[in-house]
């Protein structure tokens, strides 16, 4: 951008658009709706604060500082054709965007039919199929990666369309901010950031936030290109209006994403559990009431001769009336079923029991796995012109860094096979928002070490919104993850991570041992309504005991189905990924001694076939659970608590396991060799609990 445009964007001389005099081009109708909208703003919270004080609901954030900013950019919305994240001070908005009170209410008391969650989400977390408004979480900052992700599908698929998102200025601290800008701003995306710059987050004023000139967040984003940037008196609503016209039409243009920021004020506390004079001085809390947006544009309109006092009362009383019979009536609702609380963790549309499992018309040649994943993608992305996958270092010529995406982007092109930042929250937030638009993203983790950047993204949002938001929103993204050691990869590329992510409901995880079942497991994952993290060996990669005849394109396994790898009657083994083979080379062993091994490959960790790990049991007696990651609070934990719980009358021995030592895994091989469990080590302790 030059100098001269970043100037003039910076300029706080700006004038509303329009004719002069002529109020930004409104006319007097609108302008008094706009009034109305914040009235109306400002009595729900008012009313919400006294049913608290009653006891009548636990929690809420109020929004009063901040209608004038809020209503003028709920106003630029196309319904239907836009998208918005706000966060959760931003009633006004979600008012000036078309929502009733009455569902305001019901989402506050967390009724039944409250249309934004159900009453499983607390009050203040806007959501709105009708007005494409993805139901929001609580942390503050991961809004901004979903609403560049929905922007991305918007401009992939040619739909018209601009993405809203918002939050104050203590957000903006956190990294992904800083990740979602730079993504929007390289890809020229639609999207318009508000920051609503009331300067407090909670109790840490903006100066001790924000490095920007004079702690201004548009101050501190000079840098980047194709970034339109405004800085506005949020409480001024004509100059606030034309900002947010002049942003949403750049946007609309194709030119990049733009970014206000609204200087607001914060005529409450925080929150209901907040009380602000115990840090702020009163000559702050006085200022901030000088400043009150509502009081402001009123005496605008009564000076210009659109109001006199008497109308200004009436529209009050008429605004109390409404909001109190919302009210009413909303307390009249019924609240949730108990047995409601556990629905929607996982799609319940019988999508994936429609599938055909398992069958395959043809088989080719040996395989190996990681060519069988190579190929599932390309056969999936043949089916489904909704999958895009990217991730570090995915597209041509390199491939990946095993090359499990190598040829992809040449045959699909850059558009839809394409390489990311080196950003994994940025990864699976913007996968995140693709998928709320309707795409189905598939995308690559490059270490499973690594992933730890996206948790937040994967545990709070992916894993959540289709809960959260009573079935509304669906986020069927596919994560895939090189996982495990014995490659001599040392502490940061050999890590197992199922057991992190199986403490989630509402994620599927794939552990697949073989190329045929990476294959079947990657194309059931791509065709399923839930988010899935496939987690792939690189030790299997290119082994050739990993290897399988390839089935065909219609071939697909089902998730939560085990496979039996050997019968036996003395002992059972429950395993899954590099240790199915570790443990077949021990069961050989044991084998040729006259032992009869049976070994139950999981396949996958979520859903896990327990009925197969009972059966099992049930029939030999001994069991042990073998897993690659560390002992304490691996997987396997889980499994013998459940087979101790469920199978005790059935057990002759103790429920043995095997895993690794309690230790990261070091790089010398020697030691590597030392920590991991591996065929020899896992022989010695099934020889044992065989002869107990």
């Amino acid at each position: 951008m030059n100098k001269d445009k970043s100037e003039l964007i910076l300029n706080e001389e700006l004038t509303p658009t329009g004719k002069k005099d002529s109020f930004g081009g409104m006319t007097k109708k609108e302008l008094l709706n706009v009034l109305r909208l914040m009235i109306m703003s400002r009595t729900i919270d008012e009313k919400q604060l006294t049913l608290l004080k009653q006891g009548k609901t636990f929690f809420h954030i109020p929004g009063s500082g901040h209608e004038a900013a809020q209503v003028a950019f709920g106003l630029q919305l196309k319904k239907g054709i836009d998208w918005a994240y706000p966060y959760y001070r931003d009633l006004a908005f979600m008012l000036a965007a078309g929502t009733k009170p009455e569902d305001v209410f019901l989402h506050f008391l967390a009724r039944k039919n409250d249309p934004m969650c159900g009453g499983r989400q607390m009050p203040c977390h806007w959501s709105s199929k009708e007005l494409n408004v993805p139901t929001q979480s609580s942390p503050t900052g991961t809004q901004f990666l979903q609403a560049v992700g929905t922007a991305l599908a918007l401009k992939k698929e040619g739909r018209e369309g601009v993405v809203y998102v918002s939050s104050g200025e203590g957000a903006t601290s956190e990294g992904e901010f800083f990740e979602a800008v730079n993504w929007a701003s390289r890809e020229k995306l639609p999207v318009v950031f508000l920051i609503e710059n009331n300067k407090w987050a909670i109790s840490v004023p903006v100066e001790n936030q924000n490095a920007g000139r004079n702690s201004s967040v548009s101050e501190l984003l000079k840098g980047f290109e194709n970034l339109m940037r405004f800085e506005v008196d949020g409480v001024d609503f004509l100059r606030t209006h034309a900002i947010a016209k002049s942003a949403f039409k750049y946007a609309r243009r194709g030119e990049g994403p733009a970014l206000v920021e609204a200087h607001v004020v914060r005529l409450f506390s925080h929150s209901s559990s907040d009380d602000q004079k115990k840090y702020r001085s009163p000559e702050s809390l006085a200022q901030d009431a000088q400043k009150d947006p509502i009081k402001l544009f009123s005496n605008y309109l009564i000076d210009k001769g659109f109001l006199n006092d008497l109308a200004l009362e009436e529209l009050y009383k008429e605004v109390r009336s409404h909001v109190n019979d919302a009210a009413d009536w909303a307390l009249k609702q019924p609240e949730p079923e108990t047995s409601s609380a556990i629905k929607f963790v996982y799609d319940e549309s019988g999508k994936k029991s429609k599938l055909t499992y398992g069958k395959s018309k043809s088989y080719g040649k040996n395989i190996v796995m990681v060519d069988a994943i190579n190929h599932a993608l390309k056969e999936e992305l043949e089916f489904n012109d909704k999958i895009y996958v990217f991730g570090e270092d995915v597209a041509d010529k390199k491939g990946g860094v095993f090359t499990a995406t190598k040829g992809l982007s040449t045959q699909f092109g850059n558009d839809r096979v394409f390489n990311s930042p080196l950003a994994e929250a940025s990864i699976v937030g913007v996968a995140i928002g693709m998928s709320l638009a309707g795409l189905k993203p598939c995308v690559e983790i490059q270490f499973g070490d690594y992933i730890w950047p996206a948790f937040m993204q994967i545990r709070d949002e992916l894993v959540m919104y289709r809960y959260r938001s009573n079935n509304l929103f669906e986020t069927p993204v596919v994560i895939r993850v090189p996982v495990g050691g014995f490659i001599h990869g040392g502490l940061y590329h050999s890590q197992n991570i199922e057991g992190f992510f199986a403490h989630m409901p509402g994620l599927y995880i794939a552990y697949p041992s073989n190329a045929a079942d990476a294959k079947g497991l990657l194309k059931t994952a791509l065709r399923i309504n839930d988010p899935v993290l496939f987690l792939e060996h690189k030790g299997l990669y290119r082994q050739s005991y990993a290897t399988s005849p390839e089935p065909d394109a219609g071939y697909l396994l089902p998730f939560g189905k085990a496979r039996k790898v050997t019968e036996g009657s003395d002992l059972s083994v429950i395993t899954y990924g590099a240790m199915v083979h570790e443990s077949a080379f021990a069961a050989k062993k044991l084998k040729e001694e006259g032992y009869s091994v049976e070994i139950i490959d999981l396949r996958t960790i979520s859903p896990l076939d327990f009925e197969a790990v009972a059966e099992s049991v049930k029939k030999t007696g001994k069991v042990a659970v073998i897993h690659e990651d560390t002992l304490t609070a691996g997987f396997g934990a889980e499994i013998a608590a459940r087979i101790s719980d469920e199978c005790f009358e059935f057990l002759d021995a103790p429920v043995k396991r095997i895993a690794a030592k309690d230790s990261p895994i070091p790089y010398a091989p020697n030691l590597e060799k030392f920590v991991l469990p591996d065929r020899n080590k896992i022989y010695d302790r099934l020889k044992l609990l065989l002869k107990y």
